[in-house]
């Protein structure tokens, strides 16, 4: 069973950063992407930044410049390094990671860690 734990959620001001963590239960290599989503209150979640195979990153056109995500495939660790934070940036935030399995792709979710920005 795959466990996604996310950390380093918080409360901060604009233009401050946060770091977020996520630690897998098992080794990384075996997903074949993972990235963070975010929720605000009343809108649906969305992508904010992934990893896929071959290590080709992907970010949403709102964080593109402030935020980076990287893994540590020793640590078997995802994080998302978010700077000059906006309040709009107010959100769970949760770690998701896919994982090829025959035909299907079966994606798993942490918990989510709350994100608020204040202005």
């Amino acid at each position: 069973q795959v466990q996604l734990v996310e950390s380093g959620g918080g409360l901060v001001q604009a233009g401050g950063s946060l770091r977020l963590s996520c630690a897998a239960s098992g080794s990384i290599f075996s997903f074949s992407a993972m990235g963070w989503y975010r929720q605000a209150p009343g809108k649906q979640r969305e992508l904010v930044a992934d990893i896929r195979s071959g290590g080709r990153l992907n970010y949403a056109d709102s964080v593109k410049g402030r935020f980076t995500i990287s893994r540590d495939n020793v640590k078997n660790t995802l994080y998302l390094q978010m700077n000059s934070l906006k309040p709009e940036d107010t959100a769970v935030y949760y770690c998701a990671a896919d994982r090829v399995v025959v035909m299907a792709t079966l994606k798993y979710w942490g918990q989510g860690t709350q994100v608020t920005v204040s202005s």
